[in-house]
């Protein structure tokens, strides 16, 4: 007879779905300190899945670590956490990259009997090896360096004095017993870190099967991640009721999925048409009002589309009214595995405010789907430039920007906006509009649109940045496939590359509601009872 025993230990690669749990380790591990918002720890995954990992104890994780490639000057100058992490989202990540670094690193305290964090360790280094790199780079906290300040001579000689035996540090011996090699003191790596009083030691692991005096050539192979996209250039016409209105979408819906598009988008206040067939003129406000009744029958529907025709759909935007009793204009993304996911408007227009009374929203983050993270932003968004900044840093390669413009001027804002976030953010735009008109409908009197599929500006793509674009002001769907793996290439091999090359020391952005520094870092197990915050090693 035969068991088959249940593993209770296990260490695999992290994924999007386990930010919850991952930030919940965060807390316990560091109790009192500023934890990771989701969105951090999505960009950490996003950006190089591989190179995160956790540690599940009967399903529970107990461990974290975080890892990206990055190139030998910028592991071994001297830096800061924030700086070399891009405020702790991992966007520096350089696919050439030859060297690891580790940038966090977390064990639950009530388990440092089962080497969870020599176990992560482990991990890392058969990363390394496995890519041929170089070795790893971190920087591990100092936690006895407070208490021992007034018996050293500053942090290079504790340093020194724990290397040689002299002291003891819990987290530096820990290193130094993983054949880590000490490279000198970063200080101010990270000020929140008082038990190190923010300094940390610089620290090396060679691979012992690289040879260190070859010549580095990580060139990143031109491989092919291809992903269909198709853009509807929606006509605003009259319908008779909803039934019409719907089977006027999913004859988009259905031509996308013959061609094997993997998404269709269509554009901002797509569903204004469920207005034409109103016995009497409607008010702003009453029109919007009633349009907000539309949203059960309408997500069910692009739900329904999406399982059947085997297509993610980013169905526009369409004004809801929200529990608190505001009204938003927010898009629905129904996705091919089931999901429904919302995205609301952040900067209403003045136009939708005054007339519509429409409010923004307060949350902006990444969808995560089958061809990986994306991220809308409605119309006005996209000429924010934070705002895809903030989806990027989470792993955004694409970025869906429906629109509503009534003259060739508003279109021009928009695509000129759009095309500038491609070639910042080293990613896909693509742009979905309204053409024609809906007489008796407010704001809806004349459209204009040309919508497009734009690419960064580099030698890869298209040489105008264009990968595909409509005609002006015509109905009609567009498609293109376009290669994320070149995104990859553009980001570590490009002409420019315009996320690694951010300025960390200088300049970031914080998201109010949920900020994303302030972390310290942990450069291995800390003793029970211990207080470090993420970040470090």
């Amino acid at each position: 007879m035969t068991t088959t025993a249940k593993k209770r230990l296990e260490v695999r690669a992290a994924v999007p779905a386990d930010v919850r749990g991952i930030q919940r380790l965060i807390a316990r591990v560091y109790p009192g300190m500023p934890n990771y918002s989701l969105a951090t720890l999505r960009g950490q995954i996003n950006n190089f899945p591989t190179g995160c990992f956790i540690a599940l104890y009967d399903n529970k994780i107990v461990g974290y670590c975080a890892t990206m490639r990055v190139s030998k000057s910028m592991a071994f100058s001297a830096h800061d956490w924030e700086e070399i992490t891009a405020n702790g989202f991992g966007t520096r990540h350089s696919a050439a990259g030859e060297w690891l670094y580790g940038y966090e690193m977390a064990v639950d305290p009530k388990l440092r009997g089962l080497r969870i964090g020599q176990r992560l360790y482990d991990e890392r280094k058969e990363l390394a090896e496995e890519l041929d790199l170089h070795g790893i780079v971190i920087a591990g906290r100092m936690p006895g360096y407070a208490r021992a300040k007034r018996r050293v001579d500053g942090p290079a000689d504790y340093l020194d004095k724990v290397v040689h035996g002299k002291l003891r540090d819990q987290v530096i011996s820990f290193q130094l017993k993983n054949q880590f090699e000490p490279l000198g003191v970063l200080e101010n790596y990270l000020p929140e870190d008082k038990q190190s009083d923010g300094h940390a030691a610089h620290l090396v692991w060679r691979n012992p099967y690289v040879d260190p005096d070859e010549a580095p050539e990580m060139r990143v192979p031109r491989g092919v991640e291809s992903v269909r996209l198709a853009t509807c250039q929606l006509q605003a016409r009259a319908v008779k009721d909803f039934d019409e209105f719907i089977r006027n979408i999913e004859y988009f819906v259905d031509v996308a999925a013959d061609y094997r598009s993997d998404f269709i988008v269509f554009p901002e206040l797509f569903t204004l048409p469920l207005l034409s067939y109103e016995t009497r003129k409607l008010s702003p406000t009453e029109a919007i009002d009633r349009l907000t009744g539309y949203t059960p029958r309408l997500t069910k529907e692009l739900e329904r589309m999406a399982l059947e025709y085997n297509i993610n759909i980013i169905g526009g935007s369409h004004p809801t009214r929200a529990d608190d009793g505001d009204i938003q204009n927010i898009a629905y993304v129904a996705l091919r595995d089931g999901s429904l996911h919302t995205q609301e408007k952040i900067h209403p227009t003045p136009n939708e405010a005054f007339w519509w009374n429409i409010k923004g929203g307060d949350s902006l983050d990444v969808i995560q789907t089958d061809c990986g993270p994306i991220g809308v932003l409605i119309c006005y968004d996209s000429e924010f430039p934070e705002l895809a900044r903030r989806l990027v840093d989470q792993g955004a390669r694409i970025i869906f920007v429906p629109f509503c413009t009534d003259s060739r001027l508003g279109y021009m804002r928009v695509r000129y906006c759009a095309q500038a976030r491609a070639i910042e953010n080293q990613c896909y735009v693509v742009m979905s509009g309204n053409v024609g008109n809906l007489p008796n409908v407010d704001n809806m009197d004349i459209q204009y649109a040309q919508s497009a599929i734009l690419t960064p500006c580099d030698l890869p793509f298209a040489r105008d940045g264009i990968a595909a674009e409509s005609t002006e002001n015509v109905e009609t769907l567009t498609m293109a496939d376009v290669n994320l793996a070149d995104l990859s290439w553009a980001r570590a091999e490009g002409t420019v590359r315009n996320l690694r090359d951010r300025r960390f020391d200088l300049y970031h952005i914080d998201w109010d509601s949920n900020p994303d520094h302030a972390h310290a870092p942990s450069g291995g197990p800390v003793p029970a009872g211990g207080h470090n915050a993420p970040g470090g090693g």
